[in-house]
This record gives C-alpha cells, sequence and structure tokens, in this order.
C-alpha cells in the first residue's frame, strides 16, 4: 500500500504505559514480533491523540481533517534479515472520523473501527473517553501534567522513558486478513515528552483477563505530547507467521 505522505500537527497525543509478563505478550504476538523489554518487563498501552490539519504533503493545512484516535499497542523488536528492528505491534485502531474508518486498510495503513470520543483538555489537565461502536472497547484516561514520573515505574528517568518510546515509531497494525499487517512510520519533526500523573484509568483491552491476568499486568505511566508537526509514511506490508 502506498500513499502520499501524509502531514499535518498532533495537537495532543498521550501515551498510557502499562508493563507485563513478557510470557503473557508473547502469546499475543505473530512472528517475526517478540517483547521489547524494559527491567524485564515487557511495555503495551493506549495511544490517544488528537490529529489536525491531515492532508497530503503540500497541501494547504485548510483543507486538512481533524480526529481523534486511539490504538491499542505492544512495544515489539524483531529481526529483518538479520538486522534488529523496532516498533510496536497495533491489535487494535479506533477513530471518531468516519474518512479514517472508511479508508483505513483500503487507501490508507491501518483499519480503523468508529467511536465516540468525549475530550476535556484544560491545560494542566487532560481527560479522554471513548467507546467504540462495536462496544468491543471502551477506554478512559484522565490526568494532569506533572513534573517526574511515578516513583513506581520501571523507567528511571524520563530521558529513558522518551527514549523508549520514541523507538516505537514503525507500527504494524492488524487487517481482516489475520495473516497480514498494514506498516505505517511517524516522523515526528520534533520530539518532547513529559509525564502526565493519571488520577483515572480504564481499558476493557487491558482488562480482559482472558488477554492478561491481572496479577500479570500493572499501570506504569503515561506521557503527554502538545504540538508535534509530523508525517506519516506508508510502508511495506508484513506476512507474519
Amino acid at each position: 500500500m502506498h500513499i502520499p505522505v501524509i502531514q499535518g500537527t498532533i495537537r495532543r497525543r498521550i501515551l498510557a504505559n502499562y508493563r507485563v509478563d513478557p510470557s503473557v505478550v508473547e502469546k499475543l504476538l505473530p512472528r517475526p514480533f517478540r517483547p521489547k523489554l524494559i527491567q524485564q518487563y515487557a511495555m503495551v498501552g493506549i495511544c490517544l491523540i488528537r490529529l489536525e490539519h491531515i492532508r497530503p504533503r503540500f497541501f494547504q493545512p485548510a483543507i486538512g481533517i481533524h480526529s481523534e484516535n486511539a490504538a491499542h499497542r505492544i512495544a515489539v523488536e524483531w529481526l529483518d534479515h538479520g538486522i534488529l528492528r523496532e516498533g510496536v505491534y497495533i491489535a487494535r485502531r479506533d477513530s471518531d472520523s468516519w474518512v479514517n474508518t472508511l479508508v483505513g486498510g483500503r487507501l490508507f495503513p491501518g483499519e480503523h473501527h468508529h467511536a465516540q470520543f468525549t475530550t476535556i483538555d484544560d491545560h494542566p489537565t487532560v481527560s479522554v473517553h471513548f467507546r467504540s461502536d462495536d462496544h468491543k472497547v471502551q477506554v478512559t484516561v484522565k490526568g494532569h501534567s506533572t513534573p517526574e514520573l511515578p516513583g513506581t515505574s520501571v523507567f528511571p528517568s524520563l530521558q529513558l522513558a522518551s527514549a523508549f518510546f520514541a523507538g516505537g515509531a514503525l507500527g504494524y497494525s492488524v487487517t481482516h486478513d489475520p495473516n497480514l499487517l498494514d506498516g505505517i512510520e511517524l516522523k515526528s519533526r520534533m520530539w518532547h515528552v513529559e509525564p502526565l500523573e493519571v488520577e483515572h484509568i480504564t481499558s476493557s483491552y487491558f482488562e480482559d483477563a482472558t488477554l492478561f491476568p491481572p496479577d500479570a499486568i500493572t499501570f506504569d505511566c503515561a506521557l503527554l505530547m502538545r504540538n508535534i508537526p509530523h508525517e506519516w509514511h506508508s510502508r511495506h506490508q508484513l506476512r507474519t507467521g
């Protein structure tokens, strides 16, 4: 799937992250992926992202579209012809944009499910809630900006956390074909994160005990990004197994 470069602005991006027993995550990953570890933990999470002025490169911002989006993802690494790669495996994408839902996986990499989003962004407080139209996924994240990561996080510093998640720019998303993944890469013209102190978080996906036993998954930390110029680049599809 080859598309023109898409550009826009990440108005707000929350990375809400859980640490998980790697043996649990390994069962959810198709080959060639394996969990990318930090202090012997796998990292999974929800990317909640508001995109604005999304349009083909060199088009004027006025014609771009805006949308609220979510991706449930797992930090992964894999060997590609002997070279170690890293990125994220995206188990599900949701969006409030019917454009994303209709063209995702057809004209644009990444199949999306339609969802209803409710957001409050009153800096430093931010709250995002969404429920998918198919009633399979419901997420709420509420928090506020803070200077430091929680002391319980596996990341000893914000710099190390930032570097870990910056490596997740290349994403492979599930499609209707269980053996084929859509590839897309996020190229940010700047990369800046700040800690988000989470007051409340729920995810029906990560709270599904058939996928994540409660004693194997723990909320770790959240990061917040704002006002990031960026581009989306399509990458080759990946056949699994």
